[in-house]
């Protein structure tokens, strides 16, 4: 019998739907035991004779890949290629697929979640009637506040909609922007440094550049409003965490939401401070959505291997 692994740790958790669509198909499934990313070391132990991987966010490197003889398809559950050595894969014949469309609502949701809540101050409130403590926390309303949105793919067309439906002017912007798209939907197109300066909200929803060089850095917020919000809802690395620290603590920023890090778990010097708003990744985690996108990652793989 055919082995798979699905290694993303909550893989199967919201619904049972995507492992016995492989068990019908006649595969042994393998779990990742570890409830967390799964290293190189786990990954190639875990697959070795794998067919095909479900895949999460785990380092699907050149090594992996030529310790694993048997491997034929990675189905990522997501977006995110940025784990998977693309080039080494076509080289080695191994499918790789994904799922982008999955996640394109649970994502855009959180996104405008984090903004109402970095502004509202909610989790400042929230802590604070956990610890007995009744009092007022003065936050920000949204209305008539410029959100731009930087990227306008699946995402971030989505974002600019929601943020749109709510009555707020929206600006955007991505090298290959769908010029149709944004005048029927009340877009204002606009370069790079037009939208930093002025936006009130900044939300990211970009794959980063090749290099892994941030795409907001000490330059691009040095451009922002003073007294602007940034949302980082994209990937870990896009935003220099270093810069943005450096601009919260000296109040450049009046607060920032961030779900993705460079390192993950992260448990840095943005910890420290109590005008952003942090979540462990959870851009996709809604079960509505998570599920859909695990069976379309199932699917894909089996279509894949047939």
């Amino acid at each position: 019998m055919s082995k798979i692994l699905t290694s993303p740790s909550s893989f199967g958790q919201v619904g049972k739907e995507p492992v016995d669509l492989l068990v019908e198909s006649g595969y042994e499934v393998i779990d990742n035991p570890y409830g967390r990313k799964l290293t190189e070391d786990e990954v190639i132990e875990l697959a070795k004779d794998c067919v095909g991987i479900v895949a999460g966010v785990e380092p699907l490197t050149e090594r992996v890949m030529d310790a694993l003889p048997n491997l034929k398809c990675i189905s990522r559950v997501g977006i995110g290629m940025d784990s998977v050595d693309l080039k080494h894969a076509a080289k080695k014949g191994i499918i790789v697929k994904n799922t982008p469309d999955g996640p394109t609502r649970a994502v855009a949701e959180l996104t405008l979640a984090m903004t109402l809540t970095l502004l509202r101050k909610i989790p400042q409130a929230h802590y604070d009637m956990k610890n007995g403590q009744w009092k007022k926390q003065i936050g920000n309303l949204v209305l008539n506040k410029i959100v731009g949105v930087v990227g306008l793919g699946r995402i971030g067309k989505l974002v600019a909609q929601l943020f749109r439906g709510i009555g707020n002017p929206v600006i955007g912007y991505d090298p290959y922007a769908d010029q149709a798209w944004a005048s029927s939907n009340n877009v204002e197109l606009v370069d790079m440094e037009t939208l930093l300066t002025k936006a009130d909200i900044v939300t990211i929803h970009v794959p980063g550049n090749e290099d892994g060089s941030a795409v907001i850095g000490e330059n691009e917020i040095s451009k922002m409003k003073d007294g602007s919000f940034l949302i980082n809802i994209s990937r870990g690395g896009i935003v220099d965490e270093a810069a943005l620290y450096n601009a919260l603590a000296g109040k450049k920023l009046t607060g920032a939401a961030v779900d993705v890090f460079s390192e993950e778990p992260y448990s840095g010097a943005l910890c420290t401070l109590d005008n952003i708003v942090l979540t462990p990744h959870l851009g996709s985690y809604a079960e509505e959505g998570k599920l859909l996108m695990e069976i379309e990652a199932v699917k894909n793989l089996i279509n894949a291997l047939k």
